[in-house]
C-alpha cells in the first residue's frame, strides 16, 4: 500500500459505526445537555400557543380599531365623530339582541360573537374605507368620464370589496370553529353580527359627516341632514347590511351540513352566497344613488320580502334544530340515559325556560329547609331534589322561609341585627342555590342540544373522527347534572301538556338502541345498572354520592 494512501487514511477522523461499537456505549458518550452544540428545533411551537393565536388576533384587532377610529375622526372632526358615535350605538344592542334570540336553542361561545363583532366593526371596515378609496381615485384618474368613478366605486367596488372583507370572518369560524358551526343558523349569526360591526363603524362615519354638514349649512333639529340620514340608516334600513352578509352566512351554513364528500357543494355554497351578497348589497347602493324614487321601489318590492324570506328561513332552520332534538335524544332514553320526559322539554323553548325557573324555586325552597315543597300541581310525592350544598343546619322540615336555625315553628324571634343578619345570609345562600341549580340545568339542556347534534352529524356522515369520545363526554356531562335537570325537565313537560300518553315518542329505530362500544365503565347506561352493581354510574370509580351540583340524596319529610 502506498504512503499516500495510508496517509490519506490517517487524516480521517474516527466515527463509531454501530458495527464496531454498541449503541449503549455509543450513547452513553454523549454530552450532558448544558454542552450541545446542537439542539433540537422548536418549529411551529409558537403558532400552537392558544395564548399567542388569543393575543395575535387581539392585537390585529386593536390595531385595526384604532387606525379606522383615526381615519372616521379625521374625517368627521371630534364633534362630528362624538355625534356619529352616540348615534351609531343606538341600533346595535336591537340587533345583536335580535341574532342571540335566533341562537337560543345551541347558542355559540360569547368569543365568537366577539370576534364577529370586532371584525366587521374593525378590520372589515378598514379594509374597505381603503380599498374603496383607492379604487375610486384611480377609476378617477383611468377612465374618460370621471364623474361616474363615485357611481362605479358604490356599485361595483364596495359591494365586493365590503362583502368580501365581512366574509372573512364567517370563513375563519367556519376554518378555526368547525365545531361550533352546524348549520344555518350558526352561520346566519356570525353573518349577521359581523355586519352589524361593520354597519356600526359604517353608521359612525355617515351620521358624522352629517352633522359636520348641519354645521355649516346651520340645520338643526328634525329637517336636519343628521336626522334624515339616521331614519334611513338606523329606523329603516338597520338590517341592511345584515341582509346582504346573511346571505353568506347560509351559504356557509349549507356548506356545514352537507357531507365531507360532498367537496364540491362545500366549496360553491358560500361561493354562490358572497356572489347574491355582492349582487344585492350593490342593487341597494344603485337604487340610492340613481334617483330617491328608485330607492324606494327598491325598498319595498325587494329588500323588504327579501328580508321576510330570510327571516322565515331562520326560523323555520331553529324549528329544525328543535325537531332534531325530539328526533334524536329518544334513542338514549331508551337506553335509559333520559327519561322519556326529557326529549319533549328540550325541543320546547317554553319548557327549557320553565325547567331553568322551577329548578331555581325549588332549590332556592330547598335551601331554606323547605323539604315539602312540590315543583307545582301534580307533580308526584317522592321526586323532590336534594338540597343544594351548603343548605343551612339545623332548619327544622315545614319551617317558615328564613327560619334561623334550631327554631321551632310558630317561634317568634325578637329583633335584634344578628338575626336580621342571619336571615339576610340565609336568604343570599338560597337565592346562590337557585341560581345553581337554575345554571346546572341551562347546561344540561346545552349539553343535550350538543348531543343531538352531534348525532345527527354521525348519521349524515359529517360527524368527525373522534365521534365516539365526543359522545361519551357529553354523556357524561348529562349524568353529572341529570339529579337536577330531569326532574325540572320532567316537571315542565307536565306543566306545557307534552307529557301525555299519546305524545310519548315512540322508538325511532327498528331495533333497541344499543350503546356504542366504547362507552366503558358507563356500563351501557344507567338502563342496564343492575347489570353492573358496582359501577351504576358514569366512569371509572364512579361515586353517586359526588356530585358537584348536588349533595346525595335525602327523602322528602
Amino acid at each position: 500500500m502506498s504512503d499516500g494512501s495510508v496517509q490519506q487514511r490517517q487524516s480521517q477522523p474516527a466515527v463509531p459505526l454501530l458495527e464496531e461499537q454498541r449503541v449503549g456505549e455509543i450513547l452513553a458518550a454523549v454530552p450532558e445537555r448544558r454542552h450541545w452544540h446542537y439542539r433540537p428545533r422548536r418549529v411551529g411551537v409558537v403558532w400552537r400557543s392558544r395564548t399567542f393565536r388569543v393575543a395575535a388576533v387581539f392585537t390585529v384587532l386593536a390595531i385595526c380599531g384604532l387606525a379606522i377610529l383615526a381615519l372616521v375622526r379625521d374625517q368627521t372632526g371630534t364633534q362630528g365623530f362624538l355625534v356619529g358615535l352616540g348615534l351609531a350605538v343606538l341600533p346595535v344592542p336591537l340587533l345583536l339582541a335580535a341574532f342571540r334570540w335566533l341562537d337560543r336553542v345551541d347558542p355559540g361561545p360569547w368569543r365568537n360573537v366577539l370576534f364577529a363583532f370586532a371584525w366587521g366593526a374593525f378590520a372589515a371596515a378598514l379594509v374597505a374605507i381603503l380599498a374603496n378609496s383607492f379604487a375610486t381615485r384611480w377609476i378617477a384618474t383611468t377612465i374618460a368620464d370621471p364623474s361616474n368613478a363615485d357611481t362605479l366605486g358604490a356599485t361595483v367596488i364596495a359591494p365586493v370589496v365590503e362583502e368580501s372583507a365581512k366574509a372573512a370572518a364567517v370563513l375563519l369560524i367556519f376554518l378555526f370553529r368547525r365545531r361550533e358551526f352546524n348549520g344555518i343558523v350558526d352561520g346566519v349569526v356570525i353573518a349577521g353580527i359581523t355586519a352589524s360591526g361593520f354597519a356600526f363603524t359604517e353608521n359612525i362615519l355617515y351620521l358624522g359627516n352629517a352633522f359636520g354638514e348641519d354645521q355649516q349649512i346651520g340645520n338643526s333639529g328634525v329637517v336636519s341632514v343628521t336626522a334624515a340620514t339616521f331614519f334611513v340608516r338606523a329606523v329603516m334600513s338597520p338590517f341592511a347590511h345584515p341582509l346582504f352578509t346573511v346571505l353568506t352566512g347560509i351559504g356557509f351554513g349549507l356548506a356545514a351540513a352537507c357531507a365531507r364528500r360532498r367537496r364540491i357543494r362545500r366549496i360553491v355554497l358560500p361561493l354562490l352566497g358572497l356572489v347574491l351578497a355582492m349582487g344585492m348589497h350593490s342593487l341597494w347602493n344603485g337604487s340610492a344613488v340613481f334617483s330617491p324614487y328608485s330607492f324606494y321601489a327598491v325598498y319595498a318590492v325587494f329588500m323588504v320580502p327579501v328580508f321576510g324570506l330570510v327571516t322565515w328561513l331562520v326560523i323555520w332552520s331553529r324549528r329544525r334544530e328543535l325537531r332534531t332534538l325530539a328526533a334524536e335524544l329518544p334513542a338514549y332514553a331508551a337506553a335509559g340515559w333520559l327519561s322519556p320526559a326529557e326529549p319533549l322539554a328540550l325541543s320546547s323553548m317554553r319548557a327549557r325556560g320553565l325547567a331553568r325557573d322551577a329548578a331555581r324555586r325549588q332549590y332556592a325552597v330547598a335551601a331554606r329547609g323547605r323539604w315539602d315543597t312540590p315543583y307545582g300541581p301534580g307533580w308526584a310525592p317522592g321526586s323532590i331534589p336534594a338540597a343544594m350544598p351548603g343548605a343551612m343546619p339545623g332548619v327544622m322540615p315545614g319551617a317558615a322561609p328564613g327560619a334561623m336555625p334550631g327554631a321551632m315553628p310558630g317561634a317568634v324571634p325578637g329583633p335584634s341585627a344578628q338575626a336580621a343578619a342571619q336571615a339576610k345570609a340565609a336568604t343570599r345562600a338560597a337565592e346562590a342555590h337557585g341560581k345553581a341549580a337554575a345554571r346546572a340545568v341551562a347546561e344540561y339542556e346545552s349539553f343535550a342540544t350538543s348531543l343531538a347534534a352531534l348525532r345527527l352529524r354521525a348519521r349524515r356522515g359529517t360527524a368527525d373522527p373522534d365521534f365516539a369520545g365526543r359522545e361519551l363526554e357529553l354523556l357524561h356531562h348529562l349524568w353529572q347534572r341529570r339529579e337536577v335537570a330531569a326532574p325540572a325537565l320532567t316537571y315542565a313537560a307536565q306543566a306545557t301538556g307534552l307529557l301525555r300518553p299519546h305524545r310519548l315518542p315512540p322508538l325511532p329505530y327498528a331495533q333497541q338502541f344499543t350503546p356504542h362500544t366504547q362507552y366503558g365503565a358507563y356500563g351501557n347506561g344507567p338502563a342496564q345498572a343492575g347489570a353492573h352493581p358496582q359501577s351504576p354510574g358514569p366512569g371509572p370509580g364512579y361515586n353517586p354520592g359526588y356530585n358537584p351540583y348536588l349533595m346525595p340524596q335525602q327523602p322528602p319529610r
